[in-house]
């Protein structure tokens, strides 16, 4: 089971999960049916952690990645900043699959 981050499951659908990486960067998870999207977990304009508690990287609505620090608004698909005060930057992408039910790093 080398390479795996966590399984599917343990993320629940349309939410969130923080993980830490063998090569010390900090990733969030963010899944939405059977696909996961991945990112640093890094606001690319303060550099500062985006969650507000572990594993709470979404707004209320569950339909963006909200920076804890000052608002900021990312879309789940892309990384993309669509508010505040980094709009048009993007999160770093960390490329994730999910293979048998595990969720790991793209080749």
């Amino acid at each position: 089971m080398s390479g795996i981050l966590c399984r599917l499951e343990e993320i629940p659908d349309g939410d969130s999960k923080g993980l830490s990486l063998e090569d010390g960067r900090d990733i969030l998870v963010v899944r939405q049916g059977g696909a996961v999207f991945g990112y640093q977990n890094v606001c690319p304009h303060l550099f500062t952690p985006l969650e507000w508690q572990p594993d709470d990287f979404l707004d209320d609505s569950g339909q963006f990645i909200i920076c804890a620090t000052h608002g900021a608004l990312f879309q789940i698909a892309d990384g993309e900043c669509v508010a505040g005060p980094c709009q048009g930057e993007s999160l770093t992408q960390v490329p994730l699959t999910v293979e048998d039910g595990a969720v790991k790093l793209a080749q």
